[in-house]
């Protein structure tokens, strides 16, 4: 796994070399004090994961997540900043997390764990494995909270579900308030998920079984999480049919 620090303060470079000596020891640590710098490294050596600062002198990290993303196959992004004004820019990108400085350990943890997830998405969208996501479709689900940006891995996901006003993204490691409509899910994620309740969009890929409830109704049974989404009358023929299509 190679990662590339960028940071044009020399601390922060070593505070985050620290961090991944301890987290990742075998990860192979690239580091760039610029904008300009992290373009030419991750166009010669192609890392997985960019840990990006975001106020730099010249090209900040903002325009470098941005010429990132253009990329066939761009790395993982892990803002790390002192500044919390720049998380509704992060969103537009491919970010697995947005920590403000100085990073914590666990935080770190937790975002690097999230970016192997990622990763293996990329690789699956590649190589057209069951469950992959669909071409041009994105590899996270991010939301902005009180403690910043949080993401999850779309592979993660077994379903989305509207609650209220909210639409909440669950997974194997817990759950994700996010802001997208189910419609515009449905519409970006349609070759992965399915709808099968007005207020349910289902990963085909994680259902166990469709089965009936002791009420009489239908449900569907989803693998590593507890949630098993009603499939309405309307939905029930194409529910049957996509899943006897897998």
């Amino acid at each position: 796994m190679k990662v590339l620090v960028v940071d044009d303060e020399p601390l922060a470079r070593e505070r985050l070399e620290r961090l991944l000596g301890k987290l990742q020891p075998q990860a192979a640590c690239l580091f760039a004090a610029s904008g300009e710098q992290a373009l030419e490294v991750v166009s010669r050596e192609n890392p997985d994961l960019v840990l990006l600062d975001i106020r730099m002198p010249g090209i900040d990290g903002i325009e470098v997540a941005a010429r990132l993303d253009d990329l066939e196959n761009p790395p993982a992004i892990i803002f790390c900043t002192a500044y919390g004004d720049h998380a509704l820019e992060a969103l537009q990108h491919q970010v697995v997390a947005y920590l403000l400085k100085p990073v914590r350990e666990a935080e770190l943890e937790r975002a690097l764990g999230n970016a192997g997830r990622v990763n293996r998405v990329q690789l699956a969208s590649l190589s057209g494995e069951p469950g992959a996501v669909a071409e041009g479709a994105r590899s996270l689900v991010t939301s902005q909270s009180h403690r910043g940006i949080e993401s999850m891995p779309l592979a993660d996901v077994r379903c989305f579900v509207a609650e209220d006003k909210y639409v909440t993204a669950y997974g194997p490691q817990g759950s994700l308030i996010i802001p997208d409509s189910l419609k515009e899910l449905e519409q970006e994620l349609h070759a992965g998920f399915i709808r099968v309740h007005r207020n349910a969009l289902v990963a085909l890929a994680h259902v166990v079984a469709l089965q009936r409830t002791e009420e009489g109704a239908w449900a569907l049974e989803l693998d590593a999480v507890e949630q098993q989404p009603q499939v309405s009358r309307r939905h029930l023929k194409d529910v049957r049919e996509r899943l006897l299509s897998r």
